[in-house]
């Protein structure tokens, strides 16, 4: 089960920091990531990160932004959003795999995913 929270509303340049706590007792085996939708648009890919913290990954467009990262011993993993803009505006989803598919890509597979927290950037 993965519990996200921390959305909510924000001014352009602002910053939000969204929690995502998972309830497996494995969760340090697990590769931890966020994607976000729009409405009517597809999900897109917003960042990742390894089992062990070491290696992050993010999409083009939050890169020097966004910064992901996790707290193993709290079963937790957080995606600091800095220099909100508008079009951020999206709801954003937890997900977690063990051995997600295309690591490192554009668009990297995940298994499980939790419930959506929405995040809204006023200009």
């Amino acid at each position: 089960q993965l519990q996200a929270s921390g959305g909510g509303l924000v001014q352009a340049g602002g910053s939000l920091r969204l929690s995502c706590a998972a309830s497996e007792r494995t969760f340090r085996q697990y590769f931890m990531g966020w994607f976000r939708q729009a409405p009517g648009k597809e999900r897109e890919f917003v960042s990742a990160i390894s089992w062990n913290g070491y290696t992050t990954s993010y999409a083009t467009s939050v890169k020097g932004r966004f910064t992901i990262s996790r707290d193993n011993a709290k079963s937790t993993v957080y995606l600091q959003m800095n220099s909100l803009k508008p079009e951020d505006t999206v709801v954003y989803y937890c997900v977690a795999d063990q051995f997600p598919t295309g690591w490192g890509t554009s668009n990297p597979g995940f298994g499980s995913w939790g419930q959506g927290t929405l995040v809204t950037v006023s200009s």
